[in-house]
């Protein structure tokens, strides 16, 4: 029996999607379950299954094409055996390049068994083994940067130390460039950054905290933590609850604007901005003011690893009512982040740096970090956005303040 393969019923908020890449080709055996392409909309990369186990008989669209809901992708023929799928016609060029040997082969390779989509379809792109890239990723997986890394070693190889491979050699003194079009959720990202600034009155206030009394209460418990909750003390759960408490005194902060109407939200669902290969993404932690510190950690985590394996659903991106981004994990020592609209706020985090300070007339080394708050001048006073921010501050410097709330 012939059963279609259809477009997944697509959120409200996503109107089509980019089909990315076949992991199949007509012929192919699958089962039930199994991935059979790939497809990209402007917050993540959806993958669609087989619905039962056959062959797949025919492909009806092809890599780079738009899609909607329900549309149909390729015919399966439910239980048929591979050997007795009819000839397939030579597949074009993206289903060459998509069951080409080198990504055939690259399934084995350390780590590259769960090559995330982006990873995925630049091996592809070029035509690479996976085997043959060192990944230095979680669990050894292959990141887009080990990718980029490899092609650089290869472009700057000898020539006479090259396979021939048929390809037009650079001429000598040439300089080359590559243009590739952005992704959709790059381009959703710069869509959305050039709506924000022509729809925001954005402003950004700045203070320092002294981070010794947060470093002192993770060294003194962070194996104990470790042990009881099986994940690591981190600073975010510190920030989430800093800012959880600020937020509960200056309820504008964790406000939005709805035409003329400002929403002021009595939940606090806390985005944390997280980087992938494909960009910027800000999952959202639901409830997070019910949350405890071990529940924080591990929540972060795992969409830290979920959203970089491009598994973040859309449901978990949809929402929030301020966010935190940490630049500081990239060594950023100051920054004004963007908004995340339709939120007022949002809280920037970044490097500590040991620097001197006064204090009690004394100049003393303390672990000190720049905090930016940015914010929607709108509905956001100076005066709130200051205060806010030294209340974040007053708390993670004193940290029982998170346990008694005053």
């Amino acid at each position: 029996m012939s059963i279609e393969v259809r477009v997944p019923q697509l959120p409200e908020s996503v109107a089509d999607a980019t089909l990315i890449a076949w992991r199949k080709k007509p012929g192919d055996s699958v089962q039930r379950d199994e991935n059979l392409v790939d497809l990209e909309t402007d917050k993540v990369v959806l993958e669609v299954p087989a619905p039962a186990a056959g062959v797949i008989k025919e492909v009806k669209v092809q890599d780079g094409a738009t899609v909607i809901s329900g549309q149909v992708l390729a015919v399966l023929e439910e239980g048929a055996a591979a050997a007795a799928a009819p000839a397939a016609k030579p597949a074009k060029a993206p289903e060459r390049r998509a069951s080409s040997p080198e990504t055939r082969n690259a399934a084995p390779a350390g780590g590259a068994d769960k090559l995330a989509p982006s990873v995925r379809r630049l091996v592809e792109e070029h035509h690479l083994d996976a085997a043959g890239i060192p990944g230095s990723g979680r669990d050894g997986r292959i990141t887009k940067a080990d990718v980029l890394t490899h092609l650089t070693a290869k472009e700057s190889t000898p020539p006479a130390a090259r396979p021939a491979a048929g390809t037009q050699p650079t001429p000598a003194g040439a300089r080359a460039e590559r243009r590739v079009p952005m992704t959709r959720l790059r381009a959703r990202i710069a869509e959305r950054l050039v709506q924000v600034q022509a729809t925001a009155a954005m402003l950004t206030t700045f203070n320092e905290v002294d981070l010794t009394a947060v470093n002192g209460l993770r060294a003194r418990y962070k194996e104990r933590f470790e042990k009881e909750h099986g994940v690591r003390l981190g600073f975010t759960s510190f920030f989430v609850k800093a800012c959880i408490e600020a937020l509960r005194r200056y309820p504008v902060v964790n406000a939005s604007i709805d035409g003329n109407d400002i929403v002021y939200h009595e939940y606090y669902d806390i985005g944390i901005a997280v980087s992938t290969d494909r960009g910027l993404i800000v999952p959202v932690l639901r409830d997070a003011d019910t949350r405890s510190f071990a529940d924080i950690e591990q929540s972060v985590g795992a969409f830290a690893t979920r959203a970089r394996d491009g598994a973040i659903t859309l449901e978990e991106l949809t929402g929030g009512t301020f966010t935190i981004t940490n630049g500081g994990v990239f060594g950023s020592l100051l920054s004004t982040p963007i908004l995340n609209q339709p939120q007022s706020a949002i809280l920037g985090m970044h490097k500590i740096q040991e620097r001197p300070v006064a204090v009690g007339g004394q100049v003393v080394v303390r672990p000190m970090m720049y905090l930016a708050l940015t914010y929607d001048h709108r509905i956001i006073d100076g005066r709130e956005a200051v205060q806010f921010l030294v209340a974040v501050k007053d708390a993670l410097e004193d940290p029982a303040r998170l346990l008694l709330q005053i």
